[in-house]
């Protein structure tokens, strides 16, 4: 007979369960950016945005707050700027950085935009402090795996390109 191990049963895995969510809430989303053309990663990139939609954010800066790549957000960059709702420019100080500004076709979006959150939490019959709590946990949970991480690769050699010998 083969060894079992409970450790690795698919079920009891937190990482398993916070990707089911994961995928489940960009699911969710889906519906409720119907019309709009955009995608929920471009959603995220406009949240960002509008936090304060009179300053112009490099897109590092972008990248950086949504923890993401530039390979992975420029694309995202150039279809929201396809639709109207950003624009992006060279810095005139440093023409290596691209900035990104919510345009007023985005400023429009935000408005019709403005009831998604209380749509999906009212969809999901999350009491407000249940999403709270469930939110601090979370946020709690990413700042532990990130410092984790952040300890693993000062103490790895073979994160740091040593020879690990």
């Amino acid at each position: 007979m083969a060894p079992t191990y409970p450790q690795f049963e698919l079920d009891r895995q937190l990482c398993f369960a916070l990707h089911r969510a994961s995928r489940a809430v960009v699911r969710a989303y889906g519906p409720l950016l119907d019309g709009t053309g955009i995608t929920y990663p471009q959603y995220l990139v406009l949240l960002v945005l509008w936090d304060d939609p009179d300053r112009s954010l490099p897109v590092v800066d972008i990248g950086r707050r949504l923890h993401l790549d530039t390979g992975t957000l420029t694309p995202l960059l150039k279809r929201l700027e396809a639709l109207g709702y950003v624009s992006r420019a060279r810095d005139a100080v440093d023409e290596r950085r691209v900035l990104v500004s919510v345009t007023p076709e985005g400023l429009d979006l935000r408005d019709r935009l403005a009831q998604v959150p209380a749509t999906l939490y009212g969809g999901l019959g999350l009491e407000p402090e249940a999403a709270i709590s469930l939110h601090r946990d979370l946020v709690q949970l990413t700042e532990r795996l990130e410092a984790a991480e952040g300890g693993a690769r000062r103490t790895d050699p073979a994160r740091q390109g040593g020879s690990g010998s």
